[in-house]
């Protein structure tokens, strides 16, 4: 009976010897945040991806960039590829001693841009200075979640901020498989955005001959009455002649490739008279393009709502 007091006397001073000398022993250590990991790391995120790269409202992809994540997740590393052959390359890293994003740009030539800045809305903006051989400028860009895409857009001052000029705007679109696997592409959107604006100027000067020689012969639009008229249709409308336009004119075009067919959208402005009765009008439209023995034809076209007037 006494051996056994005394070895139960002994597991109680072992078990407190390890609770009081050894914690470590019995409990697991807290976890450690992973780096990078704070919600403000995620602010640039919406910029990660594959990039076809126009110029706001162009039709020609200027650029292929790529966009990744950079040391785990600490930073975005872009790549960018001109389709001039020039490039760049730049770093983007987020402070938390400054609680502000850096950015460092270096491209082919030599150029080399700092700029720093923090989320506003729901835009990064940026700025710094960009150090050239013929003396430095001060530079501000701003990059925006549009739809599916980004747009950069960057001015430049070279009197301390006291005055600035727009430097470039570019529109980030996601990369298709199609400009990828097609060498051509830029040339076929080139072909269809100079087709479709030749359209626009056709229908205005009711130009008969120039809207027959783009319509295919099965052409179908649908109005945003939700009527349809074909081909025939709008050669008979520009013979009479009763829609005189003041404005005919689209802006914000771009053109989407798969394979032989091309979608063009825009926002067109109609301004005139129709049997002598004025119309103002802003809409968005689509057309569609296709590529034939003889080219492109303009097939389908889709007109949305009218737009409420801007005040």
């Amino acid at each position: 009976m006494k051996d056994r007091v005394l070895q139960a006397a002994r597991m109680l001073l072992l078990i407190g010897a390890l609770l009081f000398c050894c914690p470590l022993a019995i409990y697991a250590a807290p976890t450690q945040p992973l780096p990078c990991s704070a919600p403000a790391y995620r602010q640039f995120d919406f910029w990660l991806g594959e990039w076809d790269v126009f110029e706001e409202g162009g039709s020609t992809r200027e650029a292929q960039a790529t966009v990744t994540r950079a040391q785990g997740d600490c930073g975005l590393r872009e790549q960018y590829q001109g389709s001039d052959g020039s490039g760049g390359e730049s770093l983007s890293m987020y402070d938390p001693v400054s609680g502000e994003w850096q950015q460092t740009w270096l491209s082919s030539h030599g150029q080399i841009v700092f700029i720093r800045g923090n989320l506003q809305g729901d835009a990064m903006i940026l700025s710094g200075a960009d150090h050239r051989a013929s003396g430095p400028r001060l530079v501000r860009g701003v990059w925006k979640p549009e739809g599916a895409g980004v747009r950069e857009t960057a001015e430049t001052s070279t009197d301390e901020g006291k005055t600035w000029t727009p430097w470039f705007d570019l529109s980030f679109r996601k990369r298709s498989a199609a400009s990828d696997n097609n060498p051509g592409a830029d040339d076929d959107r080139k072909a269809v955005s100079e087709m479709d604006t030749r359209f626009q100027a056709a229908v205005k000067n009711n130009d008969v001959e120039g809207m027959s020689r783009i319509l295919a012969d099965d052409y179908i639009l649908i109005t945003s009455s939700g009527k349809t008229q074909t081909k025939t249709d709008l050669l008979n409308e520009a013979r009479a002649g009763t829609t005189i336009y003041e404005h005919q004119e689209d802006t914000g075009q771009t053109v989407r490739l798969w394979g032989n067919t091309a979608v063009v959208t825009a926002k067109l402005w109609a301004k005139g008279t129709d049997s002598g009765k004025p119309f103002d009008v802003k809409l968005w439209f689509s057309d569609t393009y296709v590529k034939g023995p003889e080219g492109w034809r303009y097939v389908f076209g889709q007109v949305g709502a009218h737009l409420p007037p801007t005040p």
